[in-house]
This record gives structure tokens, C-alpha cells and sequence, in this order.
């Protein structure tokens, strides 16, 4: 049980079950007080009962807001045990109501006819044998609670519940690399008991959980294991396993290693750069051992995982219900204090929003890169670069303008630390896979791409140091109004902002999933490496329309910086400097504000060399025809 956190342990199931002696045997067991959901239920109840009438939702709503309220008043001074039937789902949401996080549930669940036998001895109860089908015909199965066959000794199913949640882990991490291990200590932060699993290696890793442990204070009441069994062991039902280890391969044999020790029912989650196809296909396949899978993307880095991450799980959303309350604990919280993490959508859509959140980051990165190339070329130092981008803020700020201003004013003797720094940017794939995805979906996601190729052409550090001899092309000094440059960069980053909400959106048609873009606006407004005060704006615009480019203020600013940027690709052109995303931004809006494009002569080659068609403007029937040409 949670051991920094009081709790409400509510024990269910059909009337005659044995709630109420387990219950209070348990309370004694546990030396918390005792509390019987029959004994506040309205006299109009009662009575209706003793007709041997059963109850219906609008009765038992007032009773179940009533108990609610009895276990949050409760929590404020210890932890509790509350019994009560809660049959259907609907009834434990409303018993759930703001506490989710502390509460625990237990099904005592057996036959008809076990039941039968016991109410059939019960006397003096206002619950007849003959309501007792319509308890079995309310009843919903629960996902999220501990179940204990009544066949036990009470005594038994005691012990059995003291050790699930006073021995047992809620939640378990697998793999603590540098985001596992934050998020480890931020879920024991929480209040959380959790286990922690690493493999060994002799010589290489050993001990690593171990030692972990021994590290951080908040980590005392976390158990550490390097064996997978005693591992899974150690959770509660159903198991919640966070997989954080590397994407691919290593996912797929983690599984495997898993599945021999879990349970129908159990929640493995994967918080790695997973493919979103993937996720799709692991979901699957889990789904045919009856376990279940979602692909949670997790964003923010080290501190961010530590500190509160924006959190992006997408799969079956009853399934999210069973881990919301440890997600959204560990989140960021945004400008409300609501957590940045929400439910994204289906299959494999929680890792696609991550993987696009990263191809936004890539030209967020780039366009600062770029940014840096023109004013160091205009004879700028890192510290001066750092005062005009800080100088910024009012007007552009982000968690990368912010880590971008910190990067060049480091220092490294006498020199600045980037002026050290071999110019070869690496990746992890992510951006290869947006890039990949954005071409499938027929998405114009130019500015990811050109970000993407960017490193790639950076990659190639000898051959560029060749072609610059073999071509001698030298960028030429040239002077820029710093505040054209400032706009240009805005402008950038509209497009991009355009362009990768864009793909989401498209995404969500193609695969069918319900998406709600202002949401994941949202959740990017903290804890993630794209926050910024132009996200914030973003929320709004995105309640109306996912193309953020038809909103009339976002149209004036476009047109307000529109020549700034016209500016400032020119001279950069002109004066042979690289800068492949400001100029591609400038290049997408001239063509996606065309309104007669060259496209026509494409089509007229492909019907040529093709027979491929085309359409024409003066048939409006929308026809297809072919020439002989």
C-alpha cells in the first residue's frame, strides 16, 4: 500500500458476498477505521429494498456521491476501509471522483449459488435473496481491483489482501537507464511504492537497482530486483510494468521475457521513442494473451522525467484509466495546474504525436542553429548572439531559445565551449521516422525533412571540408536589422508549428483515431523540449481548426512577417550562407498560397510518359482525360 499516501480501500461485489465481515476483519487487521456503504443509504432505499424492489442508477447515485465524500473526508486524517456492491463501473467512477490516485480496490467475487446459500442464512437484512439475480446482471467486471474468490477461509482472504497491498508494489519500472531512473525517483516522490528492475551484466552492470535504491532517500520504500520473475512478482493485480528501455528489438525481447510471468489483465506500458507501427503490432499480438498495451511517449529529458514530463499515451482507453492516476501524477503541470498528459488516442497514437513532437524539435533546433550561423556571420560573438536571442524572450521564448542562450555563453578557458564543438549533429531517428511518415501520409512536412537532412549533410565532415576547397564557396559579411531576423524566425516557426499539427491531424484521418489537438497543444505547453509561449497561443486556434493558418490573427502576423523573411533568405542566399529551414519556410508558404501552381505541367509529363490523366479547368464534372501527345 501506498506508504506516503493515505488510502481507501474499497471492497466490492454482489450483495451477500462477505464484504462487510472481511472488511471489518480487515480493519482490524490493518488498524484503520471501518466503514459500511449500507449503513448510508437513504431510508427511501431501504424501503424500496425491503419491497423487494432492486435500485436503480438515479437511487443510488445520491448514496454513492455520499460515500465519496465520506473517503475524501476520511483521507484528510488516515486511511480507511469503505464496503460497498459499486457493481458497475459508472458506480466506481463516482466513488473514484477526485481521489483515484488513493484509492484501492477489492472484488470479492464468487457463484450464484455460493451467494445464494450465504444471504439465504442472513437475517434481519433489508436485502432479499430474491434481488440477488439483479445484482449478477448489474455487475461489471472490474479491471483495476484485486480479486479473492469467497471459497476462502475470511481469515485467509485477509492475510491474502493485507500482503497484495501492504507487501506488493503499485507500479513497477523496467530498465533504468537516464529516463527510467528519473522516472523512478519522481513516482516515489508521488508517494508511489514501486519495484525496479535492471538486468545484470557481471563485470559491466551489476547491482545496478541495488545500488540505485541506496542513492535517493525517496527510493527507501521502492524494492529493486534483478530477476524478471521475482520482479513482476512483486507487483499488485492487475501488474502495471513501464518498459524504458531502448526502442526496436530490445522492446520485443523484453516482452517475451515478460509474458511467461504475467497475468490476463495485467498493463505493460512502453515509454520509449518506439515506431508507431509497432506499437500497433505489439498491441496486437498482446492483445491475443489478453495483456494489455500502451505506447506512452514521454518527453522532457532527464530533469524533465524527474520534474514532471508531457506525457503522450495512446491504446485502449479503459486500459489508460487503470494507469491515468500514476501518469498524470508524474506530469508537468500547465499554466492551470492541470497535468501535462492526457489520453491521445488509439493504437499506436501516443508514440506518433511523440515522434512528431521530436520532428518540431528538430527544425525548432535547427531554425536556432541557423539563426546562430547569420548573426555569428555578421560578426557577432556566442555571448553577443546569447544578449540578442535573450533580448528575445518578450516575444519568442521557448525552453530551446532558453537552453540555446545558456549553450553559448558557456565558457571553456578562454574560448566559448561551441567554438570547441566538431559541427557533426547526430540523431536518433525519430526525425527519419516523421520524415518517413509524412511521405506516406502525403503530408507537406517539408521543413522536418529539410531539418533532418541537415544533420545528415553535417554528418559528412571530411567531404564537406573538401567541397569547401574544391568550391571555394565563402560566405560573404553582410549586416541584417536584428529585429528582421527576429521575424524571420517567427515566421519559421509558424510554419513548422503549421506543418507538424498538420501531420498529426492527417495521421488521425488515415488511422481513424479520435485526436483532439488542442489538447496535445496542451500537454506540449510544459515539460516538453517544444514548450513556448507560441504553443500557449495555439490552444484556442486549435478548439476551432486544425489548420492553425486559416485563423485571422495568425494570418496578419504571417503577412506582418512575411517580409523580413523575404529579406532575410535573400541576403543569405546572396552571400552564399546555408540556412535550409528559414528558406524552405518562406519557400512553403510561396507555394502553399499559389493558387494556379506549375503542378499542371506535372501532370501533363506524367500523361505523356504515363497515360496517368489529368484533369481539366474547363470541365467541371471533375472527368479524367488522356492526350496522345
Amino acid at each position: 500500500m501506498n506508504n506516503n499516501l493515505n488510502q481507501v480501500i474499497f471492497i466490492m461485489g454482489v450483495s451477500g458476498c462477505g464484504k462487510s465481515t472481511i472488511g471489518k476483519l480487515l480493519s482490524e487487521k490493518l488498524n484503520i477505521p471501518f466503514f459500511d456503504g449500507d449503513d448510508f443509504h437513504p431510508q427511501s432505499n431501504i424501503d424500496k429494498m425491503r419491497n423487494g424492489k432492486a435500485l436503480n442508477d438515479d437511487d443510488r447515485y445520491g448514496w454513492l456521491v455520499t460515500l465519496n465524500k465520506l473517503a475524501k473526508e476520511q483521507l484528510q486524517k488516515n486511511s480507511c476501509i469503505i464496503v460497498c456492491s459499486a457493481l458497475k463501473k459508472s458506480y466506481r467512477d463516482i466513488l473514484n471522483t477526485d481521489i483515484r490516485n488513493n484509492v484501492k480496490w477489492v472484488h470479492l467475487s464468487g457463484s450464484f449459488n455460493q451467494i445464494l446459500e450465504r444471504i439465504n442464512k442472513r437475517e434481519h437484512h433489508f436485502m432479499s435473496s430474491s434481488l440477488l439475480q439483479s445484482q449478477f446482471d448489474t455487475l461489471e467486471q472490474p479491471d483495476d481491483a484485486f480479486q479473492v474468490k469467497i471459497g476462502l477461509k475470511p481469515e485467509e482472504i485477509v492475510e491474502k489482501i493485507t500482503k497484495e497491498m501492504q507487501m506488493k508494489s503499485e507500479f513497477g519500472l523496467f530498465g533504468l537507464g537516464v529516463m527510467g531512473k528519473s522516472l523512478s525517483r519522481n513516482l516515489a516522490q508521488k508517494g508511489f511504492k514501486i519495484s525496479m528492475f535492471n538486468r545484470e551484466e557481471k563485470g559491466t552492470e551489476e547491482d545496478v537497482a541495488i545500488n540505485f535504491k541506496k542513492a535517493h532517500k525517496e527510493l527507501e520504500s521502492a524494492q529493486a530486483f534483478s530477476n524478471i520473475e521475482a520482479f513482476v512478482n512483486s507487483l499488485q493485480t492487475p501488474r502495471k510494468i513501464m518498459l524504458m528501455v531502448n526502442a526496436g528489438k530490445i522492446t520485443d525481447m523484453v516482452i517475451e521475457d515478460l509474458i511467461p510471468f504475467l497475468s490476463a489483465g495485467d498493463v505493460l506500458i512502453d515509454g520509449g521513442n518506439s515506431n508507431y507501427l509497432q506499437t500497433k503490432q505489439r498491441y496486437d499480438y498482446l492483445n491475443t494473451k489478453n495483456i494489455h498495451f500502451i505506447g506512452v511517449g514521454v518527453s522532457g529529458g532527464e530533469q524533465g522525467a524527474l520534474k514532471g514530463p508531457s506525457i503522450m499515451p495512446g491504446g485502449n482507453k479503459e486500459t489508460y484509466n487503470l494507469i491515468k492516476p500514476y501518469l498524470e501524477s508524474i506530469a508537468a503541470k500547465d499554466a492551470n495546474n492541470l497535468p501535462c498528459c492526457t489520453y491521445v488516442g488509439e493504437e499506436g497514437s501516443g508514440h506518433f504525436v511523440k515522434m512528431v513532437h521530436n520532428g518540431i524539435e528538430y527544425v525548432e533546433m535547427q531554425l536556432l542553429a541557423e539563426v546562430y550561423t547569420i548573426l555569428k556571420n555578421m560578426g557577432k560573438n556566442p555571448n553577443d548572439i546569447a544578449t540578442i536571442l535573450e533580448s528575445w524572450k518578450p516575444k519568442a521564448d521557448s525552453y530551446l531559445l532558453g537552453i540555446t542562450i545558456d549553450v553559448l555563453r558557456k565558457k571553456d578557458g578562454d574560448d566559448w565551449l561551441v567554438n570547441k564543438i566538431v559541427d557533426k549533429a547526430g540523431n536518433k531517428g525519430t526525425g527519419n521516422w516523421t520524415t518517413i511518415a509524412t511521405a506516406e501520409l502525403g503530408a507537406p512536412s517539408t521543413l522536418i525533412a529539410s531539418a533532418l537532412f541537415a544533420r545528415y549533410t553535417s554528418f559528412y565532415k571530411e567531404e564537406r571540408l573538401q567541397a569547401s576547397n574544391n568550391f571555394n564557396i565563402k560566405p560573404s559579411s553582410f549586416s541584417l536589422d536584428i529585429d528582421d531576423v527576429l521575424k524571420a524566425y517567427q515566421f519559421a516557426r509558424i510554419m513548422n508549428h503549421y506543418q507538424g499539427i498538420k501531420l498529426i491531424s492527417e495521421a488521425g484521418k488515415a488511422y481513424k483515431w479520435t485526436l483532439n489537438l488542442s489538447e496535445i497543444a496542451r500537454i506540449w505547453t510544459n515539460g516538453c523540449i517544444i514548450k513556448s509561449d507560441f504553443m500557449l497561443e495555439l490552444i484556442p486556434v486549435l478548439k476551432h481548426d486544425d489548420n492553425i493558418l486559416k485563423n485571422a490573427e495568425l494570418i496578419n502576423q504571417v503577412k506582418l512577417l512575411k517580409p523580413s523573411i523575404n529579406k532575410v533568405v535573400s541576403q543569405c542566399v546572396l552571400n552564399e550562407l546555408a540556412i535550409p529551414c528559414l528558406s524552405e519556410s518562406v519557400n512553403f508558404l510561396n507555394g502553399y498560397t499559389t493558387a494556379n501552381s506549375s503542378a499542371n505541367i506535372i501532370q501533363a509529363q506524367r500523361d505523356y510518359f504515363g497515360a496517368h490523366t489529368y484533369q481539366r479547368t474547363d470541365d467541371a464534372t471533375g472527368k479524367f482525360h488522356h492526350t496522345n501527345w
